[in-house]
């Protein structure tokens, strides 16, 4: 039996371990990287052993500094977690030779199923040779041979990106996996990404627990989930069983691991085996009624599975909260997360790595929380998930809370015929429209701030006032140009008269609480002020809003065409010959910015001339940091293009 476990991971998915060994009665070992001195799973472990540096290389990614750290700690067992060391052999070798027991899958399965391009070969679908791609291949998949997430993937459309996409995705996976290696696939069109989760114990039992959809995507990487799939034919799900059973049994599989395929066209491809869990496997606790932590713990224990596993019930989903912003091209976010609060309750779960009062860095991946919802239909599962997430109380970071709810209730979603993996290409745009209401939020905070004003410096001069007051505030995306203004009065009641927008009608106005009635319909909103990045951020209910000042700051004007960084992060590279005085083209990639480990492009947002590059590989940027300048002869100035 074992008493200690180290998880070599961080994060939600740490935190989540740790409560499976909790129950269990089981001690936690944590480990962390100087940048996540306070994170929540440091926190909440045991003990927990730092590991110097803050990068994936110098920390997560060394194998022999976490078998020094379990070892130091007197752990018994080491559980990988998901993601950097999860399926690497070698390190599951380390951890056995060390004489620990490890919580995974037997390093040759590993080897033989977590590098893609073997595990194609295993079952018959060898990748393609990069050098013997043709135009008549395209488009292809450029992908990571280890690792997942959609980091170090690229899809490729036209022949002469193919060697940049390559040496591109080799170094993104070089960066998340410690492993550069890469291949070519096929690139199939808006498919269904289904896969199947298994578990194997040590006396020849295989479950096979059901299927996911994944099929709602972004750059690659999941972001809505749900178990079962919905409306795939029985004879499918059957094919589909058997062939991850028996991907399992040909290599000695034992533990928990996931086979995933893309459906089209009623005919499943294999696209490749997770030798480990998967971010996703609580929708499938969920409809099972199990625990998949524990059930790999009792099988690295020795223990034997019963015959057949649980039965199904219900549906449910599970929405991955990002901190991200998906009308700019998904770009992370980062920065305090000064209220950090997503409801539970009766058929809600909740797994995250983070806190109120905690900070979201540039170092490693963007998500907050996989919030999971589970009802007795597939309807009543997106319904709740919807509203828990519209409740959630997100101050901070831009978040894509919004898009979630928006997706969960698009046909496009709600219609299980429609599901396929290009929905966001094909919705994005409408997904991420100005959140309705955001222009009574800004009324709503106008009216706190005149309030809070009242209370600070007193009210006499609200007799002598004989013109409107007038606000300006900025949205999520609008700039000052595009603020909303609002102008009111106040009464000799001591309320107020809003004049614009029209149509508002004040009920109840207090510095943390307004109340407005809009077309019969009252809507209460909650404000909340911090500083953020050297201004004050205004929440307004689920609303973010920042005052635009009467008088701007000059400072803050840049001249035309200044490219700014759109997030936190380290230039990684400048485009070859890139010099200024050179012309540069609309759309033309200039520099490349690593952020939360994967790359982003920062292009052109105009044709013009580069007149200015502060940019160099290595150096570490904050958000609005100038990187170059492109003059044009309108002198228009645009965001950076990421």
């Amino acid at each position: 039996m074992l008493s200690t476990l180290l998880v070599a991971n961080r994060g939600e998915i740490a935190c989540r371990i740790f409560r499976t060994c909790r129950d269990l009665g089981i001690a936690t070992v944590a480990v962390f990287s100087d940048a996540d001195a306070d994170a929540l799973h440091v926190r909440e472990a045991d003990t927990a052993v730092r590991l110097p540096g803050a990068t994936p290389a110098d920390t997560y990614l060394r194998g022999d500094l976490i078998v020094e750290a379990a070892l130091a700690a007197g752990a018994d067992a080491v559980h990988p977690g998901y993601g950097f060391l999860s399926e690497n052999a070698g390190f599951a070798r380390a951890v056995t030779d060390a004489g620990l027991v490890w919580i995974g899958p037997p390093p040759a399965a590993i080897e033989a199923m977590a590098s893609k391009t073997r595990a194609k070969e295993l079952l018959g679908v060898p990748p393609l040779p990069a050098a013997a791609v043709t135009e008549a291949d395209l488009p292809v998949l450029v992908k990571a041979a280890a690792g997942g997430g959609g980091r170090g993937m690229r899809v490729v459309r036209h022949l002469d990106d193919l060697a940049g996409e390559l040496a591109a995705a080799s170094a993104e996976a070089l960066s998340a996996f410690g492993d550069g290696e890469v291949f070519v696939e096929p690139y199939v069109e808006n498919g269904r990404h289904i896969e199947v989760q298994l578990l194997a114990d040590i006396h020849g039992t295989v479950w096979t627990l059901g299927t996911r959809d994944c099929s709602l995507q972004r750059r690659h990487q999941k972001v809505i989930e749900e178990a079962p799939a919905p409306g795939l034919p029985p004879g499918l799900v059957e094919s589909l069983y058997e062939r991850s059973a028996s991907a399992a049994k040909a290599v000695g599989y034992t533990g928990a691991g996931t086979v995933e395929f893309l459906v089209a066209d009623g005919r499943a491809h294999f696209l490749e085996m997770n030798t480990r869990l998967q971010v996703e496997h609580p929708v499938t606790e969920a409809v099972f009624g199990v625990d998949l932590v524990a059930l790999q713990i009792a099988v690295a224990e020795g223990e034997a599975l019963p015959p057949e596993p649980p039965r199904p019930s219900g549906h449910a989903v599970e929405a991955r909260l990002y901190a991200e912003d998906p009308a700019a091209r998904w770009a992370p976010q980062t920065g305090p997360l000064h209220t950090f609060e997503v409801p539970g309750g009766p058929g809600l779960r909740v797994d995250t790595g983070y806190a109120s009062g905690d900070t979201v860095g540039v170092h490693y991946d963007a998500m907050l929380a996989k919030v999971v919802a589970h009802a007795p239909t597939r309807a009543a599962a997106a319904r709740l998930l919807a509203r828990a997430l519209e409740r959630a109380r997100l101050h901070g970071p831009s978040t894509n809370r919004d898009l979630l709810v928006a997706s969960l209730r698009h046909p496009g979603f709600t219609e299980p015929d429609r599901l396929g993996t290009g929905f966001y290409a094909e919705h994005l745009d409408a997904l991420t429209a100005q959140p309705p209401g955001e222009e009574y939020a800004a009324v709503a905070v106008a009216l706190a701030d005149a309030v809070a004003n009242v209370s600070r410096f007193g009210g006499g001069w609200r007799n002598v006032r004989s013109q409107d007051e007038c606000r300006k505030y900025a949205g999520v995306r609008a700039g000052a140009e595009g603020a909303y203004e609002v102008t009111y009065r106040p009464t000799r009641d001591g309320g107020h008269r809003v004049t614009s927008p029209p149509g508002v009608r004040v009920v109840a106005v207090a510095a943390d609480r307004v109340s407005l009635e809009v077309g019969r319909l009252v809507r209460h909103f909650d404000i909340a002020r911090y500083g953020q990045g050297g201004r004050e951020v205004v929440y307004a209910g689920p609303h973010r809003l920042t005052p635009v000042p009467r008088f701007p700051d000059p400072d803050d004007q840049r001249e035309p065409g200044s490219l700014l960084a759109p997030m936190p992060g380290t230039v990684v590279r400048v485009a070859e010959g890139l010099a200024v005085g050179e012309r540069v083209e609309t759309g033309q990639p200039l520099l490349w910015l690593e952020a939360m480990k994967m790359e982003h492009r920062v292009t052109a947002p105009a044709s013009g001339t580069l007149t200015a590059l502060h940019a160099a590989p290595g150096r570490q940027v904050e958000v609005g940091t100038l990187l170059a300048v492109v003059s044009t002869s309108t002198d228009a100035q645009e965001e950076p293009s990421v």
